[in-house]
């Protein structure tokens, strides 16, 4: 039978103690020999750890923990301390210290100083020696509320869930967890779902970049207000979203290419991590999003052809692509893959860098008590390094959809990548190459915005549980 005795507060602290009758099994005492210690500010952080544990060993989904199933969530436990203990120790003798901490976070991808190593050494070390061995480690973590260093990982993994309409290229990584039950799919589900509700709730600007970036020049110097009043006028309020049905279609298909591709490179690259290092994590999210473009990128020829179009030249999207077929041939659904695909290693490797630099200054300078960063730091460090990232690859963007949408302006030449790059420098000088990057930027933070809500409220209903 297991006990819990709690007692009164005193200066500031509260007492939960754990301990067995006489008739505990001789091998399970030295997982219950353990007292923890918490300040009494902190009882709604031990709420929540108490429903963490009840509903990870909660087999017979009763919604109580007994001891059969509590000894079996305890040993479970323990096996995967086990396992993130070996991992840290670098050096296999058996105790963790400071450098290792350092090594193994910094595989990871989080820099922290050797005296942040040492705090977290101090809150574990109970001999003084400044290093943990597998008692320590294990009584610490096994029934102690705070998050354990996978955890804080997962805060600080950089997602593309947040979803700004373009060709986002380092998938999401899932645990062996997520993966085992089923719940990447919900994940995708959910991540799907949100970039889809924000892509519709930005279609008007994203269109309004498309028009900017195909006819904006020099003799017709397009503005944001004239754009939207040129497009109501020619069509009505409803031609504003023309070209965000397939927009939307297209996730689905491209997620999920991208996700296979990625586990597949993943295993591919022979890493036995479970989280991929950042130069890892770059090769392999490139290379899988450029599986996933190369896979649906006739849907993209076929989205700009349909935000170009006028009132009544085509009856949608299956009338559009049989024209294009018809008159241009199947070569037309590939036009502006080259740039589309150079684009991708600026975009990638920037918003990458930029993320991991704003993370790590974070890191160094405000994560004092906690590493979790907050849902409104996490979504800043993800804006700043998308915003960052296309701006390197927007030259590439615009030379790709004005290759795109060449056969549908009158008396447009067919162009090479580099002569369209030459043509563009010399009539509209660098600045032409930034056409439309104005409504590209104000649609990020709405849609980032929008994307975090709904993916929030999607996993909730779908019953996903938050990292």
């Amino acid at each position: 039978m297991l006990c819990l005795c709690l007692y009164v507060p005193v200066l500031g602290e509260t007492e939960f103690e754990y301990f067995e009758s006489k008739g505990l099994p001789a091998e399970l005492k030295s997982i219950f020999r353990l007292s923890l210690f918490i300040p009494s500010q902190e009882f709604s952080t031990y709420r929540q750890w108490k429903q963490k544990i009840v509903k990870a060993g909660d087999k017979d989904l009763d919604g109580q923990l007994d001891f059969e199933e509590f000894v079996h969530y305890l040993q479970d436990h323990e096996k995967k301390l086990r396992l993130v203990f070996k991992s840290l120790d670098k050096k296999n003798d058996g105790r963790i210290d400071a450098q290792e901490i350092v090594q193994s976070l910094r595989d990871l991808g989080v820099k922290i100083s050797e005296q942040q190593a040492e705090k977290i050494l101090k809150s574990m070390d109970k001999n003084g020696t400044m290093t943990i061995d597998w008692n320590e480690w294990r009584d610490y973590h096994l029934l102690h509320p705070v998050e354990n260093i996978p955890e804080i990982i997962l805060y600080w993994k950089h997602s593309t869930i947040f979803d700004v309409g373009e060709n986002l290229t380092v998938p999401d990584e899932f645990t062996v967890e997520e993966r085992q039950t089923g719940m990447w799919w919900r994940h995708l589900v959910a991540g799907g779902g949100a970039g889809a509700v924000s892509r519709t709730c930005t279609a008007p600007l994203d269109r309004l970049k498309v028009l900017m970036q195909v006819h904006a020049s020099r003799s017709n110097n397009m503005c944001i207000i004239g754009g939207f009043t040129q497009m109501i006028r020619e069509g009505g309020p409803r031609s504003l979203w023309r070209g965000n049905g397939i927009n939307v279609l297209k996730i689905a298909p491209e997620s999920a290419i991208k996700f296979m591709a990625y586990e597949q490179i993943k295993r591919f690259i022979g890493t036995d991590q479970e989280m991929l290092r950042i130069h890892e994590r770059l090769l392999a999210g490139s290379l899988a999003g450029a599986i996933a473009q190369s896979s649906i990128y006739p849907m993209e020829v076929l989205k700009t052809r349909m935000a170009l179009r006028k009132t009544g030249q085509y009856s949608g999207m299956l009338d559009c692509a049989k024209n294009i077929l018809t008159k241009e041939g199947m070569s037309a659904f590939y036009k502006g893959y080259i740039p589309n695909m150079l684009g991708i290693i600026p975009y990638a490797g920037i918003d990458l860098a930029v993320y991991e630099t704003l993370k790590n200054t974070w890191l160094q300078r405000y994560a004092v008590n906690s590493a979790d960063p907050g849902v409104f730091v996490l979504l800043a460090c993800g804006t700043i390094s998308s915003t960052c990232g296309q701006l390197a690859s927007y030259p590439l963007a615009l030379v790709r959809t004005r290759m795109q949408a060449q056969a549908s302006v009158e008396g447009a030449p067919e162009v090479t990548m580099r002569g369209l790059f030459k043509h563009i420098l010399k009539t509209e000088g660098a600045f032409g190459l930034y056409r439309g990057l104005a409504p590209n930027f104000m649609k990020v933070i709405p849609a980032v915005s929008i994307s975090y809500v709904v993916y929030e409220n999607l996993k909730m209903t779908l019953g996903v549980d938050s990292r």
